[in-house]
Protein backbone atom coordinates (compact mmCIF):
# COMPACT_ATOMS: atom_id res chain seq x y z
CA UNK A 1 0.00 0.00 0.00
CA UNK A 2 1.02 3.12 -0.36
CA UNK A 3 0.21 6.03 1.84
CA UNK A 4 1.12 9.80 0.85
CA UNK A 5 1.21 12.56 3.05
CA UNK A 6 -1.40 14.57 1.64
CA UNK A 7 -3.57 13.81 -1.33
CA UNK A 8 -4.64 16.76 -3.51
CA UNK A 9 -5.77 15.24 -5.90
CA UNK A 10 -8.35 13.52 -3.75
CA UNK A 11 -9.28 16.93 -2.60
CA UNK A 12 -9.70 18.35 -6.10
CA UNK A 13 -11.56 15.81 -7.83
CA UNK A 14 -15.17 16.38 -6.19
CA UNK A 15 -14.25 20.03 -6.93
CA UNK A 16 -13.32 20.23 -9.93
CA UNK A 17 -16.02 21.53 -11.95
CA UNK A 18 -16.85 24.10 -9.40
CA UNK A 19 -12.63 25.43 -9.41
CA UNK A 20 -12.62 25.00 -12.80
CA UNK A 21 -15.96 27.34 -13.10
CA UNK A 22 -14.47 29.92 -11.04
CA UNK A 23 -11.27 29.99 -12.94
CA UNK A 24 -13.20 30.59 -16.40
CA UNK A 25 -14.51 33.30 -14.63
CA UNK A 26 -11.58 35.12 -14.07
CA UNK A 27 -10.32 34.37 -17.57
CA UNK A 28 -13.66 35.71 -19.19
CA UNK A 29 -13.26 38.69 -16.74
CA UNK A 30 -9.40 39.46 -17.68
CA UNK A 31 -8.81 41.39 -14.77
CA UNK A 32 -6.21 39.35 -13.29
CA UNK A 33 -4.61 41.50 -9.87
CA UNK A 34 -6.58 42.76 -7.39
CA UNK A 35 -9.74 42.43 -8.10
CA UNK A 36 -13.60 41.57 -7.69
CA UNK A 37 -12.57 37.89 -6.39
CA UNK A 38 -9.57 39.59 -4.07
CA UNK A 39 -12.03 41.63 -2.36
CA UNK A 40 -14.99 39.12 -2.58
CA UNK A 41 -12.05 36.60 -0.70
CA UNK A 42 -11.25 39.41 1.74
CA UNK A 43 -14.82 39.95 2.75
CA UNK A 44 -15.63 36.38 3.02
CA UNK A 45 -12.62 35.56 5.20
CA UNK A 46 -13.17 38.41 7.36
CA UNK A 47 -16.49 37.00 8.05
CA UNK A 48 -15.51 33.77 9.03
CA UNK A 49 -12.62 35.19 11.72
CA UNK A 50 -15.96 37.11 12.92
CA UNK A 51 -15.83 40.55 11.57
CA UNK A 52 -11.91 41.39 11.26
CA UNK A 53 -10.60 43.44 8.21
CA UNK A 54 -9.13 40.98 6.18
CA UNK A 55 -5.85 42.40 3.40
CA UNK A 56 -4.93 39.55 0.85
CA UNK A 57 -0.81 39.76 0.10
CA UNK A 58 1.28 37.16 -2.47
CA UNK A 59 2.19 34.68 0.65
CA UNK A 60 2.18 33.63 4.08
CA UNK A 61 6.01 35.12 4.31
CA UNK A 62 4.92 38.44 2.72
CA UNK A 63 2.09 38.30 5.25
CA UNK A 64 4.85 38.09 8.40
CA UNK A 65 6.87 40.52 6.59
CA UNK A 66 4.05 42.97 6.06
CA UNK A 67 2.84 42.97 10.11
CA UNK A 68 6.66 43.93 10.43
CA UNK A 69 6.58 46.53 8.17
CA UNK A 70 3.10 48.26 9.46
CA UNK A 71 4.46 47.78 12.99
CA UNK A 72 7.83 49.92 11.93
CA UNK A 73 10.00 46.80 12.90
CA UNK A 74 13.59 47.77 11.86
CA UNK A 75 17.25 47.95 12.54
CA UNK A 76 18.05 47.78 16.34
CA UNK A 77 14.91 46.38 17.27
CA UNK A 78 14.61 42.70 18.71
CA UNK A 79 11.35 40.35 17.63
CA UNK A 80 10.91 37.29 19.88
CA UNK A 81 9.72 34.49 18.40
CA UNK A 82 9.62 30.24 18.63
CA UNK A 83 12.94 28.52 16.87
CA UNK A 84 11.32 25.61 16.18
CA UNK A 85 9.08 26.99 12.76
CA UNK A 86 9.18 26.96 9.14
CA UNK A 87 12.15 29.93 8.05
CA UNK A 88 10.11 32.80 7.09
CA UNK A 89 9.15 33.26 10.42
CA UNK A 90 12.19 34.56 11.42
CA UNK A 91 13.73 35.31 8.23
CA UNK A 92 11.32 38.01 8.02
CA UNK A 93 12.69 39.88 10.91
CA UNK A 94 16.11 39.58 9.89
CA UNK A 95 15.00 41.23 6.68
CA UNK A 96 14.22 44.20 8.18
CA UNK A 97 17.48 44.80 10.13
CA UNK A 98 15.98 44.10 13.44
CA UNK A 99 16.81 40.81 15.66
CA UNK A 100 15.32 37.76 16.20
CA UNK A 101 15.45 36.43 19.90
CA UNK A 102 13.90 32.74 20.14
CA UNK A 103 12.60 31.69 23.20
CA UNK A 104 12.23 27.81 23.93
CA UNK A 105 9.21 26.08 23.25
CA UNK A 106 7.07 23.78 24.97
CA UNK A 107 7.43 20.14 25.57
CA UNK A 108 4.19 18.81 24.36
CA UNK A 109 2.66 21.78 22.51
CA UNK A 110 5.56 22.72 20.42
CA UNK A 111 4.70 26.38 20.85
CA UNK A 112 6.52 28.92 22.33
CA UNK A 113 7.11 29.02 26.33
CA UNK A 114 5.35 32.11 27.76
CA UNK A 115 7.49 32.06 30.51
CA UNK A 116 10.57 31.65 28.64
CA UNK A 117 8.61 34.66 26.18
CA UNK A 118 8.70 36.71 29.20
CA UNK A 119 12.68 36.54 30.29
CA UNK A 120 13.50 37.49 27.32
CA UNK A 121 11.69 41.03 26.68
CA UNK A 122 13.52 43.80 27.24
CA UNK A 123 13.89 47.51 26.18
CA UNK A 124 14.82 47.00 22.60
CA UNK A 125 11.44 43.98 22.30
CA UNK A 126 9.47 46.01 19.64
CA UNK A 127 7.15 42.73 18.71
CA UNK A 128 6.30 38.83 19.71
CA UNK A 129 5.82 36.84 16.99
CA UNK A 130 3.43 33.10 18.04
CA UNK A 131 3.22 30.72 15.85
CA UNK A 132 0.37 27.97 16.30
CA UNK A 133 2.38 25.05 15.11
CA UNK A 134 1.05 22.41 13.28
CA UNK A 135 -2.44 23.45 13.60
CA UNK A 136 -2.35 24.12 17.38
CA UNK A 137 -3.44 27.22 19.09
CA UNK A 138 -0.25 28.52 21.30
CA UNK A 139 -1.05 29.65 24.88
CA UNK A 140 -2.46 33.12 22.95
CA UNK A 141 -4.39 34.47 25.88
CA UNK A 142 -1.02 34.34 28.10
CA UNK A 143 1.24 35.62 25.54
CA UNK A 144 -1.29 38.05 24.80
CA UNK A 145 -1.64 39.50 28.19
CA UNK A 146 2.34 39.50 28.12
CA UNK A 147 2.64 41.56 24.80
CA UNK A 148 0.09 44.01 26.63
CA UNK A 149 1.93 44.01 30.11
CA UNK A 150 4.83 45.15 28.19
CA UNK A 151 3.25 47.43 25.67
CA UNK A 152 4.47 45.06 22.90
CA UNK A 153 2.06 44.08 19.72
CA UNK A 154 1.67 40.28 19.35
CA UNK A 155 1.70 39.02 15.91
CA UNK A 156 0.08 35.45 15.12
CA UNK A 157 1.64 33.38 12.84
CA UNK A 158 -1.27 31.14 12.03
CA UNK A 159 0.33 29.92 8.49
CA UNK A 160 -0.28 26.23 9.75
CA UNK A 161 -3.71 26.80 11.63
CA UNK A 162 -6.77 28.56 9.68
CA UNK A 163 -9.83 27.72 11.65
CA UNK A 164 -8.60 26.77 15.08
CA UNK A 165 -10.19 28.55 17.46
CA UNK A 166 -10.37 29.46 21.20
CA UNK A 167 -13.90 29.41 22.18
CA UNK A 168 -15.56 31.89 19.65
CA UNK A 169 -12.42 33.25 18.38
CA UNK A 170 -10.27 32.48 15.74
CA UNK A 171 -6.25 32.10 15.19
CA UNK A 172 -5.39 35.60 13.76
CA UNK A 173 -7.59 37.44 15.55
CA UNK A 174 -6.24 36.88 19.31
CA UNK A 175 -3.23 39.39 19.01
CA UNK A 176 -3.24 42.73 17.58
CA UNK A 177 -1.91 41.35 13.46
CA UNK A 178 -2.75 37.85 12.01
CA UNK A 179 -1.01 36.22 9.26
CA UNK A 180 -2.25 33.17 7.39
CA UNK A 181 -0.64 31.57 4.40
CA UNK A 182 -2.69 29.83 1.49
CA UNK A 183 0.54 27.37 0.62
CA UNK A 184 -1.66 24.62 -1.65
CA UNK A 185 -0.71 21.48 1.39
CA UNK A 186 -2.20 23.84 4.10
CA UNK A 187 -5.93 23.40 4.99
CA UNK A 188 -6.82 25.77 2.84
CA UNK A 189 -4.60 25.65 0.15
CA UNK A 190 -4.57 27.80 -3.23
CA UNK A 191 -3.30 26.71 -6.67
CA UNK A 192 0.13 28.30 -5.83
CA UNK A 193 1.11 30.69 -3.35
CA UNK A 194 -1.31 33.29 -1.08
CA UNK A 195 -1.05 35.12 1.78
CA UNK A 196 -3.85 37.33 3.89
CA UNK A 197 -3.38 39.33 6.88
CA UNK A 198 -5.71 40.08 9.17
CA UNK A 199 -6.84 42.87 12.29
CA UNK A 200 -8.92 44.44 13.84
CA UNK A 201 -7.33 47.89 13.34
CA UNK A 202 -8.48 50.06 10.90
CA UNK A 203 -5.80 52.06 10.49
CA UNK A 204 -3.00 49.19 10.02
CA UNK A 205 -5.92 47.65 7.74
CA UNK A 206 -5.26 50.83 5.48
CA UNK A 207 -1.13 51.16 5.87
CA UNK A 208 -1.29 47.21 4.74
CA UNK A 209 -3.34 47.88 1.48
CA UNK A 210 -0.40 50.39 1.33
CA UNK A 211 2.14 48.66 1.66
CA UNK A 212 1.47 45.65 -0.44
CA UNK A 213 0.89 47.70 -3.12
CA UNK A 214 4.75 49.75 -3.32
CA UNK A 215 3.02 52.33 -0.62
CA UNK A 216 0.67 53.70 -3.04
CA UNK A 217 -2.95 54.56 -2.13
CA UNK A 218 -3.17 56.57 -5.74
CA UNK A 219 -1.69 54.92 -8.45
CA UNK A 220 2.05 56.36 -9.09
CA UNK A 221 1.39 58.44 -6.13
CA UNK A 222 4.23 56.27 -2.82
CA UNK A 223 3.74 57.26 0.57
CA UNK A 224 5.97 55.34 1.26
CA UNK A 225 8.17 52.22 0.19
CA UNK A 226 6.11 48.95 0.04
CA UNK A 227 6.32 45.53 -1.39
CA UNK A 228 4.82 43.98 -4.71
CA UNK A 229 2.78 41.40 -3.01
CA UNK A 230 -0.85 41.33 -4.44
CA UNK A 231 -2.62 38.55 -4.35
CA UNK A 232 -3.89 37.59 -7.96
CA UNK A 233 -7.76 36.67 -8.88
CA UNK A 234 -6.91 32.94 -9.72
CA UNK A 235 -6.03 32.40 -6.57
CA UNK A 236 -8.68 33.94 -4.63
CA UNK A 237 -11.38 32.22 -6.89
CA UNK A 238 -9.83 29.12 -6.38
CA UNK A 239 -10.08 29.84 -2.14
CA UNK A 240 -13.04 30.80 -2.69
CA UNK A 241 -14.71 27.62 -3.47
CA UNK A 242 -12.28 26.11 -0.77
CA UNK A 243 -13.49 28.49 1.99
CA UNK A 244 -17.32 27.10 2.03
CA UNK A 245 -15.51 23.33 2.93
CA UNK A 246 -13.25 24.44 5.41
CA UNK A 247 -15.10 23.57 8.41
CA UNK A 248 -15.90 20.52 7.20
CA UNK A 249 -11.97 19.62 6.13
CA UNK A 250 -10.75 20.75 9.61
CA UNK A 251 -13.61 18.55 11.54
CA UNK A 252 -12.36 15.30 9.23
CA UNK A 253 -8.75 16.12 10.26
CA UNK A 254 -9.75 16.02 13.77
CA UNK A 255 -11.81 13.00 13.37
CA UNK A 256 -8.55 11.43 11.97
CA UNK A 257 -6.02 12.36 14.54
CA UNK A 258 -8.30 10.79 17.12
CA UNK A 259 -8.51 7.54 15.04
CA UNK A 260 -4.39 7.55 15.26
CA UNK A 261 -4.67 8.89 19.06
CA UNK A 262 -6.48 5.96 19.64
CA UNK A 263 -4.66 3.16 17.61
CA UNK A 264 -1.22 4.40 18.84
CA UNK A 265 -2.17 5.25 22.22
CA UNK A 266 0.50 3.14 24.40
CA UNK A 267 3.13 2.83 21.26
CA UNK A 268 4.88 6.28 20.62
CA UNK A 269 4.12 9.88 22.03
CA UNK A 270 1.27 11.13 20.06
CA UNK A 271 0.31 14.92 20.21
CA UNK A 272 -0.89 16.80 23.77
CA UNK A 273 -4.74 16.57 24.00
CA UNK A 274 -6.30 20.15 22.85
CA UNK A 275 -9.28 22.45 23.96
CA UNK A 276 -12.23 21.97 21.60
CA UNK A 277 -11.52 23.53 18.64
CA UNK A 278 -7.98 24.51 19.30
CA UNK A 279 -6.20 21.92 16.79
CA UNK A 280 -7.01 21.79 13.02
CA UNK A 281 -4.09 19.34 12.70
CA UNK A 282 -2.53 20.76 9.96
CA UNK A 283 0.07 18.00 10.89
CA UNK A 284 0.08 14.77 12.80
CA UNK A 285 3.12 14.54 14.92
CA UNK A 286 4.41 12.08 17.06
CA UNK A 287 7.61 12.03 18.64
CA UNK A 288 9.95 9.02 18.20
CA UNK A 289 13.64 8.73 20.08
CA UNK A 290 14.75 7.05 16.99
CA UNK A 291 13.29 8.90 14.49
CA UNK A 292 15.39 8.23 11.47
CA UNK A 293 15.33 4.89 11.53
CA UNK A 294 11.22 4.56 11.76
CA UNK A 295 11.18 6.85 9.02
CA UNK A 296 13.34 4.69 6.77
CA UNK A 297 11.44 2.06 7.92
CA UNK A 298 7.90 3.02 6.78
CA UNK A 299 9.46 4.48 3.63
CA UNK A 300 10.22 0.79 3.45
CA UNK A 301 6.24 0.21 3.09
CA UNK A 302 5.35 2.72 1.26
CA UNK A 303 4.30 5.44 4.15
CA UNK A 304 5.53 8.62 3.30
CA UNK A 305 5.80 10.95 6.17
CA UNK A 306 8.00 14.25 6.61
CA UNK A 307 10.33 16.46 9.79
CA UNK A 308 9.12 19.97 10.45
CA UNK A 309 11.54 20.81 11.19
CA UNK A 310 15.33 18.67 11.01
CA UNK A 311 17.38 22.23 12.24
CA UNK A 312 16.07 24.51 14.41
CA UNK A 313 16.08 28.37 13.42
CA UNK A 314 18.89 29.41 15.97
CA UNK A 315 21.08 26.53 14.71
CA UNK A 316 21.01 27.39 11.50
CA UNK A 317 23.98 28.89 9.78
CA UNK A 318 22.76 32.01 8.65
CA UNK A 319 21.41 32.46 12.11
CA UNK A 320 25.14 32.37 13.62
CA UNK A 321 25.51 35.87 13.80
CA UNK A 322 23.46 35.20 17.13
CA UNK A 323 25.70 33.51 18.90
CA UNK A 324 23.58 30.91 20.27
CA UNK A 325 24.58 27.48 20.68
CA UNK A 326 23.51 23.88 20.66
CA UNK A 327 21.99 23.09 24.41
CA UNK A 328 20.59 26.96 24.42
CA UNK A 329 16.95 25.91 23.10
CA UNK A 330 16.82 22.47 24.89
CA UNK A 331 13.37 21.92 24.24
CA UNK A 332 13.18 22.60 20.33
CA UNK A 333 16.62 20.73 19.59
CA UNK A 334 14.94 17.15 21.04
CA UNK A 335 11.70 18.11 19.33
CA UNK A 336 13.96 18.36 15.90
CA UNK A 337 15.73 15.08 16.81
CA UNK A 338 11.81 13.21 17.39
CA UNK A 339 9.55 15.04 15.56
CA UNK A 340 7.50 12.91 12.27
CA UNK A 341 4.22 13.74 10.59
CA UNK A 342 2.17 10.81 9.54
CA UNK A 343 -0.03 11.16 6.75
CA UNK A 344 -3.30 12.95 7.25
CA UNK A 345 -5.81 14.69 5.42
CA UNK A 346 -9.50 14.89 4.96
CA UNK A 347 -10.06 11.96 2.68
CA UNK A 348 -7.52 9.55 4.23
CA UNK A 349 -9.35 6.48 4.93
CA UNK A 350 -9.27 4.21 7.82
CA UNK A 351 -7.82 1.53 6.48
CA UNK A 352 -4.43 3.19 5.31
CA UNK A 353 -3.96 5.09 9.06
CA UNK A 354 -4.43 1.08 10.20
CA UNK A 355 -2.01 0.53 8.00
CA UNK A 356 0.46 3.03 9.04
CA UNK A 357 0.17 2.31 12.41
CA UNK A 358 0.84 -1.38 11.64
CA UNK A 359 4.03 -0.44 9.65
CA UNK A 360 4.92 1.78 12.88
CA UNK A 361 4.17 -1.13 15.48
CA UNK A 362 6.55 -3.51 13.15
CA UNK A 363 9.44 -1.17 13.01
CA UNK A 364 9.37 -0.36 16.63
CA UNK A 365 9.22 -4.24 17.55
CA UNK A 366 12.66 -4.71 15.78
CA UNK A 367 11.25 -5.83 11.94
CA UNK A 368 8.72 -6.39 10.12
CA UNK A 369 7.96 -10.35 9.80
CA UNK A 370 6.49 -9.02 13.86
CA UNK A 371 3.91 -6.52 11.91
CA UNK A 372 2.02 -8.32 9.53
CA UNK A 373 2.68 -5.93 7.21
CA UNK A 374 3.42 -6.18 3.37
CA UNK A 375 4.13 -3.45 0.96
CA UNK A 376 1.44 -3.38 -1.97
CA UNK A 377 2.16 -1.94 -4.97
CA UNK A 378 5.12 -0.40 -3.98
CA UNK A 379 6.11 2.24 -6.50
CA UNK A 380 10.00 2.40 -5.48
CA UNK A 381 12.27 2.13 -2.38
CA UNK A 382 13.82 4.47 -0.22
CA UNK A 383 17.56 5.59 -1.14
CA UNK A 384 17.93 6.71 2.43
CA UNK A 385 20.99 5.82 4.18
CA UNK A 386 21.81 5.77 7.42
CA UNK A 387 21.06 7.99 9.69
CA UNK A 388 23.60 11.11 10.05
CA UNK A 389 24.21 13.31 12.74
CA UNK A 390 20.44 15.42 13.33
CA UNK A 391 21.55 18.82 12.73
CA UNK A 392 24.17 18.31 9.95
CA UNK A 393 23.42 18.79 6.25
CA UNK A 394 23.27 15.21 5.45
CA UNK A 395 20.72 14.71 8.07
CA UNK A 396 18.53 17.76 6.72
CA UNK A 397 18.72 16.31 3.36
CA UNK A 398 17.78 13.01 4.64
CA UNK A 399 14.77 14.61 6.34
CA UNK A 400 13.43 16.35 3.24
CA UNK A 401 14.75 19.80 3.47
CA UNK A 402 13.61 22.38 6.01
CA UNK A 403 12.23 24.66 2.83
CA UNK A 404 9.20 24.93 1.48
CA UNK A 405 6.45 21.66 1.24
CA UNK A 406 7.14 19.74 -1.88
CA UNK A 407 3.98 19.73 -3.84
CA UNK A 408 3.70 16.25 -6.16
CA UNK A 409 1.21 15.25 -8.25
CA UNK A 410 -0.16 12.91 -5.46
CA UNK A 411 0.23 14.88 -2.66
CA UNK A 412 2.69 16.51 -0.71
CA UNK A 413 5.52 17.38 1.50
Amino acid sequence: MEVPLLDLQAQYAPLREEIEAAVRRVLDAQQFVLGEEVAQLEEEVAAYAGGARAVACASGSDALLLALMALDVGPGDEVITSPFSFFSTAGTIHRLGARPVFADIEDDTFNLDPADVERRIGPRTRAIVAVHLYGRLARIEELAALASGHGVPLIEDAAQAFGARLGARRAGTLGRLGCYSFYPTKNLGGAGDGGMLITRDAALERRLRRLRNHGAEDRYYHREVGLNSRLDEVQAAVLRVKLRRLEEWNQARRERAACYDRLLSGLVRTPAPAPAGAHVYHQYVIRVPERDRLRQSLAGHGVQTAVYYPVPLHLQECFAYLGCRAGSLPRAEAAAREVLALPIYPELPEEAQQYVVRAIRGSLAGGKGKSGVKRQKAKGKSSRGAAAPVFSRAALRAAGGSGPERVRTSGGL
